[in-house]
């Protein structure tokens, strides 16, 4: 397989079939393989991405998060197994039985307030921060699960860690991570975005609304801290890579404990799976207008960085079929399923509320749109089968299934109708 033109051909017919925005860099011992930016970092002003253009990359944070808790345990500043309360001041106490293991590694039982029936993303996130009350009304809430028992993927881990790292360095997040990791690596273009600080090269993130390219809706970027919210682009990035490679700035030891996989392939920031050999350390990020992928194989020396200001296209699955592409095996072509013809009468069907404020389908000139977003967005759907839509914009592996009107329990899902009227 000629990998570098194999590359080029699978990557420009995924990003022509999804209209990506972003930038996509590969690289294989010291080496770019394989770089393109596309699309728009500001579309009002027609300012086209580029390589050098910088990202929010949610999630893709808590790796650098997770990272400065062990430059401060290598430090001799804290423990890992010791009660996650002796480093929060005493205004951010949370159950006595958590440990910073447990909030690095998702396993503290902590609260998600990430639901579909809570009132936070894209409500209550929009509102000034205030972190007392962001603690006290979000997270210092009963446990889900004992301690170290079950693994939760959730923010809330993040947001203490965040603030751990602010309690014992008597710093900001972002002034510690500048002063202890991205200065020492030549990190000029990553800092955390607190929403009001100007960010040169920074691109704004989009979505679509009955199918027009718009801006997303407002949320507010403090709410994020350590969980999220850190802006950087692909030459930071591949420095960040290079650090974990060559293990720079951490102990033997502390890189360790930091790449050990926990509960669910989860590490201390980053996800590890071991394929036929082959060792891959990853983490995603996921917002609305925002969808970013990393994946580390430090044995073979391959780095891969996916950063978009869109959601049009599944980093995921792309990320794997790069991976794959990269060790000489076939990608996974994303293919748009045919539209199946719906009359407005069978689609009047799925109209109403399933979740008040949260989940509604409406028909607008003969078309079916999943609201979301406190009925800001509005998703277009399209059939593909009986019962089963598509997003027209977005790719997703898995149809949604909507039962509608005339079922035994009309649902979307597992939410069932309450009422063919909005609320």
């Amino acid at each position: 397989m000629d990998i570098p033109s194999t590359l080029n051909t699978y990557i420009n017919h995924e990003i022509d079939l999804w209209d990506f925005s972003g930038v996509i860099r590969i690289r294989k011992n010291g080496k770019t393989l394989f770089e393109i930016s596309r699309g728009y970092a500001n579309v009002e002003y027609d300012i086209q991405n580029n390589m050098n253009t910088r990202f929010n990359v949610a999630s893709v944070t808590k790796q650098f998060t997770a990272f400065a808790i062990m430059l401060l345990y290598d430090r001799g500043q804290l423990k890992l197994n010791e009660k996650a309360n002796l480093y929060l001041p005493s205004d951010l106490q949370v159950h006595p039985e958590i440990t910073v293991h447990n909030l690095l590694s998702h396993t503290s039982g902590l609260y998600n307030y990430y639901n579909f029936e809570d009132d936070f993303y894209i409500g209550k996130d929009r509102a000034p921060y205030n972190k007392s009350t962001f603690f006290t009304d979000w997270i210092n809430k009963e446990l889900t699960n004992d301690p170290g028992t079950v693994f939760n993927y959730n923010n809330s881990n993040y947001n203490l860690l965040a603030w751990i790292i602010e309690n014992i360095s008597g710093q900001t997040f972002n002034e510690f991570l500048t002063a202890n990791i991205f200065i020492p690596l030549g990190m000029k273009n990553s800092e955390y975005d607190n929403g009001q600080n100007i960010i040169k090269n920074k691109a704004n993130n989009y979505t679509r609304d009955y199918g027009k390219l718009v801006r997303v809706p407002y949320s507010n970027n403090l709410f994020h801290i350590g969980a999220g919210a850190l802006v950087t682009n692909c030459d930071d990035i591949q420095k960040w890579y290079e650090c974990l490679k060559n293990r720079k700035l951490l102990s033997e030891q502390s890189y360790d404990l930091y790449f050990k996989e926990n509960m669910n392939h989860y590490c201390y920031g980053l996800e590890r799976y071991k394929e036929e050999g082959k060792i891959k350390y990853c983490h995603g990020g996921d917002n609305p207008g925002i969808s970013a992928y990393t994946q580390y194989f430090f044995e073979q020396d391959i780095c891969i960085i996916i950063l978009s200001n869109t959601e049009s296209l599944d980093q995921y699955r792309f990320g794997n079929s790069l991976s794959s592409i990269m060790f000489g095996e076939s990608p996974q072509i994303s293919n748009k399923p045919d539209e199946f013809f719906v009359s407005l009468d069978e689609l009047e069907k799925y109209s109403g509320t399933y979740l008040p404020g949260k989940i509604h389908i409406e028909i607008k000139n003969g078309k079916l749109y999943l609201v979301r977003v406190n009925q800001n967005i509005h998703i277009e759907l399209y059939c593909v089968g009986s019962n089963m839509f598509m997003r027209r914009y977005e790719e997703q592996q898995n149809p949604h299934i909507l039962l509608g009107e005339g079922a035994v329990r009309p649902s979307i899902w597992g939410y069932e109708l309450r009422s063919k009227q909005f609320f």
